[in-house]
């Protein structure tokens, strides 16, 4: 199981589809924008190369993703931090264990009734007053060329909208957060959203 199949290797997607300006520019800058993680323990899932590391103090990141190819290639780049193969849609984290999920790019190579399985996992893993971070590309009926070209490019099976990425998560009991809407590369609509566990008190994104 794999959550993105694409002909690339872990080198050329590395440095073709994320290189580090790109994945300053359209992750990284909107990211700090909103949130701290100092002293913060961070679970990047569907980590692939690593790419988003490098926001995070290698004591409290961990990276996983399914492709064992990428998380080798992770480790040879970046060797202070840790990264994990995610085996058996099982997390190798203790219960309430994680302050932050960063959930970058992935969900859209995921069905739904796979991540609802996922879903379960987030909520053993989560601190009680954790967050999950989620970026996606997004349909948008008010934006119909970049719909077509991200149906017709991505390599994602599973591209949706608004209201259906936020409805995985609020199907499982968690409040989400629209932090922005904005433009990738001209024709990619990306959505960015928190979610957290219902009845945790209303704060900051941070």
């Amino acid at each position: 199981m794999s959550f993105i199949t694409t002909s690339f290797s872990p080198r050329l997607y590395h440095w073709f589809v994320r290189p580090k300006w790109f994945t300053k520019k359209y992750i990284h800058d909107h990211i700090r924008s909103y949130f701290t993680f100092e002293n913060r323990s961070v679970l990047d899932f569907g980590s692939g190369t690593g790419a988003n590391c490098s926001m995070f103090h290698p004591l409290f990141y961990t990276g996983i993703d399914p492709d064992a190819g990428r998380i080798r290639y992770a480790q040879r780049l970046y060797p202070q931090h840790q990264f994990q193969v995610l085996e058996d849609n099982t997390i190798p984290f203790p219960h309430e264990s994680v302050d932050c999920i960063l959930i970058i790019a992935v969900l859209h190579h995921i069905s739904s009734e796979e991540i609802s399985r996922y879903m379960k996992e987030f909520q053993r893993i989560l601190k009680p007053n954790g967050t999950i971070i989620v970026m996606e590309p997004c349909l948008c009926k008010k934006k119909p060329i970049c719909s077509r070209f991200m149906k017709w490019y991505d390599k994602g099976e599973y591209l949706r909208n608004e209201g259906q990425y936020l409805q995985l998560f609020q199907d499982h009991d968690y409040e989400c957060t629209v932090l922005e809407r904005f433009r990738k590369c001209f024709l990619y609509h990306e959505l960015f959203f928190s979610a957290k566990p219902k009845g945790q008190n209303k704060t900051s994104p941070e």
